[in-house]
């Protein structure tokens, strides 16, 4: 009779759709969720609520997430892959660029004119993680890598049209690649988490930011800034940023089976991709932001963004010869990472 009741409850778990947790530990668990974006942004409410929900309905509620935005768990936006590793926290979501050159490799990614569809290039960034960097992030269980859209070029007083019009300007960089790029358009690069922007941009102390269009009304670029300049996708992207989702490693090997495999299902490739459609897919409501109060957005075609690559094509050569030095095949990094995205690229269009 008991083993009878047992089949019935497992099939109507599947029967609705759940997952058949009888024969496993009961156990159930919290994670303290940390990342760096605020509670109103597009990230948090379309990416991070959605996932952590998803997780929490498909472990019957035995994942729970103690969520914290804005880093309200304390520290900086630089600490985060720290705070994961040592197990402070148990999930975050972050940008390896905010501790420079500790994640080389994977700044292939963020490499100038290197992507122009977020979906594909993360599936990119997922397969080339595995194959050519799997002990890039050995401390914490990985579970998505991605990009967001493409970069845009906000600024305060003098729109850019052209690459010559950078020189002078004082920019935000949201990596130490894009910094060289800037740099070598001409402008002064200023490196600052997202955050702190707002506060840059009131103040003066920046000229410009370049950040995506989806969060670019969470940290009021539209109400101050009166310009921006994005590029055309036949021509690719200036920049994007890898963005990673991480998981304290120990924590992650403490969950019995059926939770773990809770949390393979909701990781990889898949929900790498996941995560960049949807980011891009909000790049529409920023730049409705910027339209409706009436600021000049004006798109760098094809033939005008080359002088933005020629000016900007020691970068790739700096990296590929950074990453010699540190033993590695830059130029195999660099192929590869090309092939990668032009085959997902090629399979969306499929």
């Amino acid at each position: 009779m008991i083993q009878r009741r047992t089949l019935l409850k497992t099939g109507a778990a599947v029967a609705l759709g759940m997952p058949a947790l009888s024969g496993f530990s009961q156990q159930s668990v919290t994670l303290k969720f940390h990342t760096f974006v605020s509670p109103e942004s597009q990230i948090w409410l379309t990416l991070h609520k959605p996932w952590m929900e998803k997780i929490e309905k498909e472990s019957a509620g035995r994942i729970k997430f103690d969520a914290n935005p804005s880093m309200q768990l304390g520290g900086k936006p630089g600490q985060l892959y720290d705070q994961v590793k040592d197990g402070t926290v148990d999930v975050v979501w972050t940008v390896p660029g905010y501790t420079p050159g500790r994640f080389a490799r994977i700044e292939v990614f963020e490499l100038p004119f290197m992507m122009s569809n977020a979906e594909a290039t993360s599936k990119a960034c997922w397969d080339y993680l595995q194959t050519m960097a799997p002990d890039e992030f050995k401390e914490v269980q990985m579970l998505a890598l991605q990009v967001h859209g493409p970069g845009v070029i906000h600024t305060v007083d003098k729109p850019v049209k052209s690459a010559a019009d950078m020189k002078g300007l004082k920019v935000r960089a949201p990596n130490r690649q894009v910094a060289k790029v800037l740099s070598f358009l001409g402008a002064t690069p200023v490196s600052m988490p997202l955050p702190e922007i707002t506060e840059a941009l009131s103040k003066g102390s920046i000229n410009g930011c370049v950040v995506p269009w989806e969060v670019a009304p969470s940290i009021k670029v539209p109400e101050l800034t009166k310009y921006s300049a994005e590029f055309a996708p036949s021509g690719g992207a200036l920049y994007t940023s890898t963005l990673m989702m991480a998981m304290n490693k120990a924590r992650y090997n403490a969950l019995p089976p059926d939770l773990k495999k809770v949390i393979d299902n909701n990781s990889g490739q898949a929900t790498s991709a996941w995560l960049g459609k949807t980011e891009q897919g909000n790049d529409p409501i920023g730049r409705k932001a910027a339209s409706d109060r009436g600021n000049n957005i004006f798109t760098v075609g094809r033939e005008e963004a080359q002088e933005f690559r020629r000016m900007s094509r020691l970068v790739e050569v700096e990296w590929t010869e950074e990453m010699l030095k540190r033993g590695h095949d830059g130029y195999k990094l660099l192929k590869t990472a090309r092939s990668l995205i032009e085959k997902h690229t090629k399979g969306l269009a499929a």
